[in-house]
């Protein structure tokens, strides 16, 4: 991006932040403000998880005020994916508004799922994933709200669709605005290079469309490619040659990709008389892929039959997709070329501690600060920095550069080695965190008493990396040694390994190998004990008394209101000391 685009995108986002933070707290006037605020949840616990939050949220002002925020759980049983998320969420408040809906703006933010790539965010929801910046602190769901402050007032009645885990940031020309007032979908569209158009959604414009002239352009789309090869970008004409004034790519080719949508009411309930002709819904639905691909006069039913991006394949998926395709043909999706913009992800464990305390970019934009909402005396170290956010260290702890302490706190001559990532721990006086450690603390309620488990991870371990059975569990690795071996190290025998859940699937996430302790401060201690014994510096505390868990466990029996008490009394701390 040239200097002049980051300028504008800086000023533009800047903009929008301090007219939120007018808002924030405040009883808003109609039209001012979203009429609802919807988070989807993959369960009926992560909805309890979310609405007690927002609750303390409000409590704390740190939301605009007088406006409903829902939060709904999909249906229990099989996966159904974003797109099943919004039908279901329009059949809830079809239900619980009527007619009142057709006249409402509404924004829904998917927010379900389990984080298995960020697992800090797995027990209380990446839309609450923390930012430093903003006072309060900001989550993503206030920086969601605040990026799409200006949208409401020039939105006709309908659904404004998006996901949790994104960060877009865009500048259009003064004085002009982004509306959303044309039939059928509205899509933004950003400026992206091959590479990343291959694991997004692509728009294939009107030929002959002058794309790169003006910081935003409204155009009609022929047709939405989902995570496509680059030969079918170039097949299909979806690739751009860039324009001069095209601020946000370099290259000499770019695709424009997807983030946030639009539809009206007529298109919504088009789509939901399709879940009340199917219901229950018994498949994985994408919000983007099966709905976006039904569009546009260049839109073919041959996508209904690919099966290469869905998690797992069920025999009702194509009969679904064939009934929305049906139903949607010929439903318009215009899009909003958005030429100077950004889309960011912090969906990673990788990806989050690069933005937070690596990218000048996002700094720059959002205005992150190292130090955010803590009591802290680490000094800023330049580039990368360390970020620590709504936690109280001790004036002797020290954080290392590229690493994020959250929600903690740090006793005294405690030390956390770089690109680590510290959250919801209380670490005792003298305890080192070694580089690269991912480590969070949780509440749980295990028969009929709380206890606390500190899951450690190394940053590179692969939660996801499966093996068909326990009997393989050598392949899977755990801060670069074997299962087997850590066991080993540990002090237990092979047959006390045991993974939790489903078995022809053993994956480190089901690995039951942290222990639960009776309070926060030994559970950290003994899980920084065990993974210093894998390293050779450490003997491991007899493990045989203590039961041990998978994180998969600890986040099913998770006690929240234990979880949200320390945060709470880490607000009070701060809020005394400043």
């Amino acid at each position: 991006m040239t200097e002049r685009g980051n300028e504008m995108l800086q000023r533009a986002t800047r903009e929008k932040l301090e007219k939120f933070n007018k808002i924030r707290g405040k009883e808003v006037n109609p039209g001012e403000f979203w009429d609802l605020v919807v988070l989807t949840a993959v369960d009926e616990d992560q909805r309890v998880s979310y609405e007690l939050q927002i609750k303390d949220k409000l409590g704390r002002k740190e939301l605009p005020l007088g406006v409903p925020y829902h939060v709904f759980a999909d249906p229990p049983g099989c996966k159904i994916g974003n797109g099943g998320s919004t039908l279901y969420s329009l059949q809830h408040l079809e239900k619980m508004y009527g007619k009142a809906l057709f006249s409402s703006r509404v924004i829904l933010i998917h927010a379900g799922g389990f984080s298995q790539r960020l697992p800090s965010a797995s027990a209380l929801g990446k839309i609450f994933t923390a930012l430093p910046c903003g006072e309060p602190l900001y989550q993503m769901l206030e920086l969601k709200l605040a990026l799409y402050v200006d949208f409401p007032v020039h939105m006709k009645p309908g659904l404004l669709v998006t996901c949790a885990d994104d960060i877009e940031l865009y500048s259009i020309p003064e004085g002009q605005s982004i509306k959303f007032n044309r039939s059928g979908f509205m899509a933004l569209a950003h400026p992206s290079s091959l590479t990343i158009g291959t694991g997004h959604g692509v728009f294939v414009l009107d030929s002959g469309e002058n794309s790169g002239i003006s910081e935003m352009v409204y155009t009609s789309c022929q047709q939405f490619l989902h995570k496509p090869s680059v030969d079918k970008m170039h097949k299909t004409g979806a690739v751009r040659s860039r324009q001069d004034n095209c601020e946000s790519v370099s290259d000499a080719e770019f695709v424009y990709t997807d983030s946030t949508y639009y539809m009206d009411y007529s298109t919504s309930m088009t789509l939901l008389n399709v879940l009340k002709e199917v219901e229950p819904l018994t498949c994985e639905v994408d919000a983007y892929g099966d709905f976006l691909q039904a569009l546009g006069p260049g839109a073919t039913v041959a996508y209904t039959n690919n099966s290469a991006n869905v998690t797992t394949k069920e025999s009702s998926l194509v009969d679904i997709r064939q009934k929305i395709f049906n139903r949607l043909k010929g439903t318009p999706l215009n899009v909003i070329l958005l030429n100077n913009s950004k889309f960011y992800h912090i969906g990673t464990t990788e990806e989050y501690l690069f933005h937070l305390t690596e990218d000048p970019s996002l700094r720059e934009e959002l205005g992150l600060l190292p130090i955010a909402f803590s009591v802290c005396d680490c000094k800023d170290p330049g580039s990368p920095v360390a970020c620590v956010m709504h936690s109280v260290l001790h004036p002797s702890a020290v954080v290392s550069p590229g690493s994020v302490v959250e929600f903690s706190r740090l006793g005294a001559d405690v030390t956390v080695g770089e690109k680590s990532i510290v959250s919801g721990c209380w670490v005792d006086a003298g305890l080192s965190v070694p580089c690269q450690t991912f480590m969070h603390s949780l509440s749980v309620d295990l028969n009929g008493s709380v206890g606390f488990v500190t899951v450690a991870f190394s940053i590179k371990d692969n939660l996801k990396l499966s093996v068909a059975s326990p009997a393989e569990a050598s392949s899977l690795k755990y801060f670069g040694a074997s299962l087997v071996e850590c066991a080993e190290r540990w002090g237990l025998s092979l047959e006390s390994l045991r993974f939790s859940g489903d078995k022809s699937a053993c994956s480190l996430w089901i690995a039951c190998i942290f222990p639960v302790c009776p309070d926060l401060r030994s559970s950290v201690s003994t899980s920084l004990q065990m993974v210093l014994a894998l390293r050779g510096n450490s003997t491991v505390p007899t493990l045989k008394d203590l039961r041990l868990v998978s994180l998969q466990e600890a986040l099913q029996n998770k006690n929240l209101e234990e979880m949200l008490r320390f945060r709470r009394g880490l607000y009070e701390d701060i809020t005394k000391e400043k």
